[in-house]
């Protein structure tokens, strides 16, 4: 899909140095989610998109490109990265709306999209580096998308040191020897416990240097949830393997009974229907754009039908009449040959 004029929506989610809002292309309507960060700290954000432009998988997030845009009135500069939108947000999202834990059929495939998004990587030369609920998406059709490779890293490279999520991290890769497939696995066995618990691996240590500690030197393994079936159980036997050479490849994981029998999805589809299907919204009045509104009592009767675009499209402008003509409040946000205008608000 390709980006041309595009016009920034609401927030969705804030990093560190970055920013992620909904936007919308104008001439397509499409919407997609633009990752910004200012121009001067976006490394980590040019270094995803190199990574990212050379993955095609639909189990990575796909990027369509980026752009630099300017903001007249500070003077300041952002980089824009144009990704893919997963219309349910993310795993760890998706954790927390359903009480903190998942059914084990949901755990299965998501485990199985997760797993297939890392064989994929690996076999490409890439370690995602960060793997947890809070980077992996869900799309519209339920299927788990690797997202968030401001970490990664090829293979063999020597660059910056170790990185992630400390808590997710492999004995291997907090005692600073190694991170390669196999730290990545790892952190696979972790977040299919934080999909069971809706805890991190190690709920009983709250000191961040002591758990590092424990995590490095000690023989202890992250304890598997008690109610998970004996299956799941030998599933993560497999991922948290102290030793990375006895640990089970992504490749190996993937014939493992536990993911081996789900579907792709939780919604049945077969893996040559994920990868011909476009997941995200494709405009502004699709039904997946209203998945995600939150669900109260009264909110039944509110909500938009799929067969009634105007309605939705009313509740999207906020209920009065749009103001399509270019005025004063607009501001170019990128120039290369043709004016690009985002609104100002």
């Amino acid at each position: 899909m390709r980006i041309g004029r595009w016009s920034r929506g609401p927030l969705i989610g804030r990093g560190s140095s970055s920013d992620v809002s909904v936007a919308t292309d104008l001439s397509s309507g499409n919407v997609f989610a633009v990752k910004s960060a200012e121009l001067s700290r976006s490394a980590s954000l040019q270094h995803e998109q190199r990574i990212l432009a050379s993955l095609d998988s639909p189990y990575v997030v796909t990027c369509f490109g980026f752009d630099v845009s300017s903001d007249w009135a500070s003077g300041s500069r952002s980089y824009n990265l144009l990704l893919e939108y997963a219309a349910r947000g993310s795993l760890a999202d998706d954790v927390a709306k359903r009480g903190g834990r998942l059914e084990e059929a949901a755990i299965r495939s998501n485990a199985g999209s997760v797993l297939r998004g890392l064989a994929y990587l690996h076999s490409s030369g890439v370690v995602h580096c960060d793997v947890k609920g809070r980077n992996v998406l869900i799309g519209s059709d339920g299927t788990a998308k690797l997202a968030d490779l401001g970490c990664a890293r090829r293979i063999g490279e020597e660059r910056g040191g170790i990185r992630g999520t400390p808590m997710f991290m492999a004995p291997e890769v907090v005692r600073g020897e190694e991170q390669g497939p196999p730290g990545d696995v790892w952190a696979l066995g972790c977040t299919v416990i934080e999909m069971a618990t809706g805890r991190g691996p190690w709920p009983d240590v709250s000191d961040l240097a002591a758990a590092l500690h424990r995590i490095a030197f000690s023989p202890d393994v992250p304890e598997p949830p008690g109610w998970l079936s004996r299956e799941g159980k030998d599933f993560l036997s497999k991922c948290l393997v102290r030793d990375p050479r006895e640990r089970w490849t992504a490749e190996q994981l993937l014939q493992h009974e536990f993911v081996s029998s789900s579907s792709s999805s939780p919604s049945g589809m077969s893996k040559s229907d994920v990868e011909r299907r476009w997941v995200s919204p494709k405009s502004i009045l699709d039904q997946a754009m209203w998945e995600t509104l939150p669900e109260g009592e009264d909110e039944a009767d509110e909500r938009p039908s799929a067969g009634d675009p105007s309605t939705r499209m009313e509740q999207l402008i906020g209920g009065h009449n749009p103001c399509w003509r270019w005025g004063d409040d607009w501001v170019t946000i990128r120039s290369n040959g043709d004016q690009f205008l985002e609104e100002f608000t």
